[in-house]
């Protein structure tokens, strides 16, 4: 019998030293009586694997790995950790614990499991038989990268350390007070849980832990230790001293989010909550966190006065509060204050990394500013935001988070159309050089290089390692987060581009971009149900966003269901003042002339706009079975760069033309090679 989804040969692999089960077969009992909890807990047959019978095992002239890979191909192992178990020359250590271990990392689920509560659980799911010598706890947890948690099986008392058995001769002797039949009820119980979150793998609402890489250090699982910093009330007379309170937000939220064992909310998110009337309860429970910051500032003059106060939601007790007093001279001395403070009251041990500051107080002054201006991601904001880069470098040209302001402003600009693009990515460039130079530890300088080696150098390699530099130096920056899991999807790397971009959204989780984001990639990947469940949750945060009405056309059209594609193309023409005038005749079009009757109708549409849009009608042209118009207009695309030519490999549209000469020179020449 093979195992529930598709692919694995068994749910579950139950790992043991021959030695624990010579004695009295306690191992044989225990997988016999899970057999029967499994039964009555799952609807469907679970499959174990258990060589019961060491003679019927692997003998030295068979090929170990080769054997076993097939049988450890499971959802599930389960290690009978005895005192004999952790022994790094045994063959149950070596070929089975760790060969686990090592391949539950890299298959398409990961090690780590979203369970439905929003728990997180290890695939890997350890039975103790016996206390371990002192040694041998490090040995097992050093491999699994985390503290041991197992389901004890141990009856203890005076001088007595031994497996617990399913009939105990005298059971109110058992120190630790655990009963056979409850244990295995635990362990069939957390079998089901896991599987249940393999199974729903990638649904909507699925938020998946971050897969461990080679250059990724950390994991960001645990709402335990996770807060949001909620925006800094301005107590101050003048209203337009927003912008310092704001600023105060963001660097207290930056100074955080260095703490690799910390979740910490994005500014984004944090930000919907400025001016929100909501209990602390409630926000947290939106965002999935247990503790809040809040605070206030008061500024008149030079003088400052901050509150400040750490709240445990989950259990709604005030952890601390505080209040700092000072001048504009001790700003720095206060946020730092104000972060060690959150540290120490979370127990969460602090990993410092030197951060390039600047001691112009002016300087400082006009970067939050522009980082105030930036995170708009108007017009209008990003070229004030350039203004006050500019100047905040002026006054101090080793400023490095000024310098990597600037980078991220040009880009964006470049991204959003409002920029030339050549000249704007050129000098994002050398601004995130530059700042790198002054100080290489900043993670949006890496992240912003890495996106201009992805979508203006077609270096891949090259941008690869600069998004994973990025998330290495911090793990909170949602944004690389999504520019990293965006570039994985194109590369048709699905599984690790769904990963991330639920990290981003565990860090950012109300922003209507990565909603759409997270959309995007599911319809890239065929998923067209999730892809719709989250390009409708962006239109929730963000109904103005007319990218995600057009996303919505065509995942209705990619699924076959016209009527609704039609509705949804009505919503795109009713936001579009030149051609809101035509919403009318789509369905009537359709009814008349059929598919390509209203394709070649929205393509006239889209030809007598004033500024026609390239990308749609390569779309268009492709649905409608016209490749060459398709081909002549995704050339276009790539040779100006024009916004997402960069998912021509991957677009559901152009199916039609992945075996066309044409377009798969076009593929070569912007470094997808076959």
């Amino acid at each position: 019998m093979g195992s529930i989804v598709p692919g694995y040969e068994y749910d579950i692999f139950i790992s043991y030293r021959q030695k624990d089960n010579e004695y009295d077969g306690w191992v044989t009992e225990f997988v016999n009586n899970l057999k029967r909890e499994l039964r009555a807990t799952f609807k469907e047959d679970i499959s174990i694997y258990f060589d019961a019978n060491p003679k019927d095992g692997l003998l030295e002239t068979h090929i170990v790995d080769e054997s076993l890979a097939k049988k450890l191909k499971c959802l599930l192992f389960i290690p009978i950790i005895s005192q004999t178990y952790c022994d790094s020359k045994s063959f149950a250590w070596q070929y089975e614990f760790c060969a686990f271990n090592k391949s539950a990392k890299e298959d398409r689920f990961g090690k780590n499991i979203r369970l439905a509560s929003g728990n997180v659980a290890n695939r890997i799911l350890p039975v103790k038989i016996h206390d371990l010598d002192p040694e041998d706890e490090p040995l097992i947890e050093n491999e699994l990268g985390g503290v041991l948690r197992c389901i004890e099986f141990i009856y203890k008392s005076a001088g007595v350390n031994r497996p617990l058995r399913a009939n105990e001769d005298h059971p109110q002797d058992n120190l630790n007070k655990t009963y056979y039949r409850d244990q295995i009820n635990k362990v069939a119980n957390s079998v089901k849980e896991i599987i249940s979150g393999i199974k729903n793998f990638g649904s909507p609402g699925w938020s998946a832990p971050l897969k461990e890489g080679s250059f990724i250090k950390t994991t960001l699982n645990s709402s335990s230790k996770s807060i949001i910093v909620l925006p800094f009330e301005n107590f101050s007379p003048d209203p337009d001293q927003d912008y310092f309170s704001d600023g105060l937000t963001e660097e207290i939220i930056t100074d955080l989010s260095q703490i690799h064992d910390l979740l910490v909310i994005s500014r984004s998110t944090a930000m919907t909550f400025k001016g929100a009337r909501k209990k602390i309860k409630e926000i947290a429970k939106e965002v999935n966190v247990q503790f809040v910051l809040e605070g206030s500032v008061r500024k008149a003059g030079n003088d400052l006065r901050i509150t400040v106060q750490l709240i445990d939601a989950m259990n709604d007790t005030h952890l601390w509060a505080e209040k700092y007093t000072g001048t504009l001279n001790d700003i720095f001395n206060i946020q730092e204050k104000v972060s060690r403070s959150v540290v120490d009251a979370l127990k969460i041990r602090l990993h410092p990394e030197e951060k390039k500051q600047t001691s112009n107080l002016r300087a400082y002054d006009l970067y939050l500013l522009g980082r105030y201006y930036w995170n708009k991601r108007t017009e209008k904001g990003l070229l004030l935001s350039i203004e006050y880069f500019e100047q905040a470098i002026k006054l101090d040209d080793e400023y490095a988070l000024a310098y990597a302001g600037l980078s991220d402003a040009y880009y964006v600009s470049a991204e959003w159309n409002y920029l030339d693009y050549e000249t704007a990515y050129q000098k994002a460039r050398e601004l995130a050089k530059e700042a790198l130079l002054i100080d290489n530890n900043i993670a949006e300088a890496y992240a912003t290089l890495g996106g201009i080696a992805d979508n203006f150098e077609w270096d891949y390699q090259k941008a690869e390692s600069f998004y994973q530099a990025a998330l290495a130096l911090n793990p909170n920056y949602a944004t690389a987060h999504q520019w990293y899991a965006d570039f994985l999807a194109r590369m048709e790397r699905f599984d690790e581009a769904i990963t991330y971009i639920n990290q981003a959204l565990q860090l950012d989780p109300l922003s209507a971009v990565k909603n759409y984001a997270c959309g995007l990639i599911f319809y890239l990947a065929g998923f067209y149900d999730k892809a719709l469940v989250k390009f409708k949750e962006s239109l929730k945060l963000e109904p103005e966003f007319p990218i995600v009405r057009f996303q919505l056309f065509l995942c209705h059209f990619q699924k076959g269901l016209m009527t609704e594609a039609i509705d949804e193309y009505q919503k795109v023409l009713v936001n579009d003042s030149s051609l809101a005038t035509y919403n009318n005749n789509a369905r009537k079009i359709y009814d008349t002339d059929g598919t390509i009757g209203f394709l070649n109708f929205i393509i006239d549409l889209e030809l007598n706009k004033p500024d026609p849009s390239s990308r749609y009608l390569a779309i268009f042209y492709s649905l409608s079975g016209n490749k060459q118009k398709a081909l002549d207009y995704l050339e276009h695309n790539v040779k100006t760069y024009v916004t997402e030519y960069q998912y021509i490999k991957v677009e559901p549209a152009y199916a039609n033309l992945r075996s066309d000469p044409g377009f798969l020179a076009l593929l070569k020449k912007i470094g997808y090679n076959e």
